[in-house]
């Protein structure tokens, strides 16, 4: 059975920053998707309560990269599992392991995606809707076509390729609202 996405909160970035947030939900798997900056903390906890789920039912958090605005939240979810390019943490535990193809559930997987950092990853989702792609590799469907803290923009466009060439009904952005990728996407 595919996994369902659900958005929690969509981020911004011009004069004030907060990072988009999503919810994934595969069986028994609840997953949160860059719980960082926003405005106030009942943006991310009241949508998922409004889905019956409490911080405490948050089996996995997934950190696009290690920039405040992705993370800052992470503690909201006591229970979960926190997933980073590197490695899987919880409470001391700390192991390693290549995020490029690991599954946190049947539906749910990571991929490396350096651009927007090296050490970026994305999460990829079966949905009964098609595939959601949750990236940090656009801010918004507006872009900006060549991310300002990118360090390489070449290890950039090949990563946006990689995720343009899997098929996506839906991308979702690190600062911005789902879009369905066009030809006008920028690679």
């Amino acid at each position: 059975m595919p996994a369902a996405f659900r958005l929690l909160t969509t981020g911004y970035a011009d004069t004030r920053v907060a990072g988009t947030v999503s919810l994934l939900v595969d069986g028994a798997t609840v997953v949160v998707v860059d719980p960082g900056m926003v405005a106030d903390r009942r943006l991310i906890l009241d949508p998922l309560r409004d889905h019956g789920l409490s911080p405490e039912d948050v089996t996995d958090v997934v950190f696009s990269h290690h920039h405040p605005d992705h993370t800052l939240n992470a503690a909201l979810f006591p229970a979960a599992r926190f997933h980073d390019h590197m490695a899987i943490y919880r409470d001391d535990i700390w192991e390693d392991r290549d995020a490029d193809g690991y599954h946190l559930s049947p539906s749910i997987k990571l991929m490396t995606t350096p651009g927007h950092t090296p050490q970026d990853i994305s999460t990829v989702v079966t949905t009964d809707e098609g595939l959601v792609v949750l990236t940090h590799l656009w801010w918004t469907a507006e872009g900006p076509a060549d991310d300002p803290f990118a360090p390489d923009r070449e290890q950039l466009r090949a990563a946006r390729q990689k995720v343009l060439a899997l098929g996506p009904a839906l991308i979702v952005p690190g600062h911005g609202a789902p879009f369905t990728p066009s030809a006008s996407t920028p690679v």
